[in-house]
């Protein structure tokens, strides 16, 4: 099979940290697919828009992987000339929206940080990737600017759990993932991770998972990011490859090309296994 992989970072050669990010998960799903023995297509550096819709039109597959607030509009260009392996552009533009995505779970009763009386306040973009400007604050009255939404800090584990959801309704759990958070007075921080992270509450953390992406329509990779507290709180939900994938590929014993082919094909397996014991994959390092 031939695969588009397009990683916008990488693409667009963009200058800040999210190159690092995106070169790794770049490397590491294009290493994967071809041990499983298919072709890869991806644009060159500086040519991202030109290439996408040429390479999408040679491919009987493609997959993007963008910040929130461009995945949709990529993912559109691929369906239009091959078959998307990730989540579709509706479903993507409603994971990007923080408000609206903390509304559909909460309908669902689904457990997420609310805007309720707290201690503390997170604040932070309402579209937007990563841990880019989540600030913390104790002052309820705080002004929130437009395009920003505010939350109850939850103190707990903060964790994510990578999964993939099949076209036939399956969705196949990779691994729960220790994340690398700083929090300060003022600051939210990403760092990286770790994986598998186990807990006796396993099963509680990817029920959690696998039923936040049903509800969004998710397909294909995808990750959640969840506070372990009382309850698992769904604090964000990734419509596409993430940072732990790096190190996921370490630990299964199971290539995750081949694996999201299989879940467009409906052929997942029913289950994987845990070849290695924890892995760190560090920002910084990368």
């Amino acid at each position: 099979m031939k695969i588009l992989l397009a990683e916008y970072a990488v693409g667009m050669q963009l200058e800040d940290g999210l190159i690092r990010e995106g070169r790794a998960m770049l490397s590491t799903l294009a290493a994967s697919f071809r041990r499983a023995g298919h072709d890869l297509l991806t644009p060159e550096p500086g040519r991202f828009e030109d290439d996408l819709d040429k390479l999408a039109a040679d491919s009987d597959y493609g997959l993007v992987i963008a910040p929130d607030e461009h995945l949709a509009h990529y993912t559109r260009i691929i369906e239009e000339e091959t078959v998307n392996l990730g989540s579709s552009p509706s479903v993507i533009e409603i994971c990007a929206d923080k408000l609206k995505t903390g509304m559909i779970l909460s309908a669902a009763e689904i457990a997420v940080p609310d805007d309720g009386p707290s201690d503390r306040y997170v604040i932070k973009p309402r579209w937007g990737c990563g841990s880019e400007d989540i600030t913390v604050s104790d002052d309820p009255s705080l002004t929130i600017e437009e395009g920003f939404v505010r939350t109850g800090l939850i103190e707990g584990e903060h964790l994510s759990v990578s999964l993939i959801a099949s076209k036939n309704g399956f969705t196949l759990p990779l691994t729960i993932n220790r994340q690398i958070v700083e929090v300060n007075s003022n600051k939210i921080e990403y760092k990286g991770g770790f994986t598998p992270y186990f807990t006796p509450r396993s099963t509680e953390i990817i029920e959690a998972g696998i039923r936040a992406g049903e509800v969004l329509g998710c397909a294909g990779y995808f990750g959640v990011d969840i506070v372990l507290a009382d309850k698992p709180y769904i604090v964000d939900v990734n419509p596409r490859p993430t940072t732990s994938i790096i190190g996921i590929r370490q630990v299964i014993d199971h290539e995750i090309g081949d694996l999201i082919l299989k879940a467009r094909t409906g052929e997942l397996p029913e289950s994987i296994n845990r070849i290695q014991d924890e892995v760190s994959y560090k920002l910084d390092e990368l």
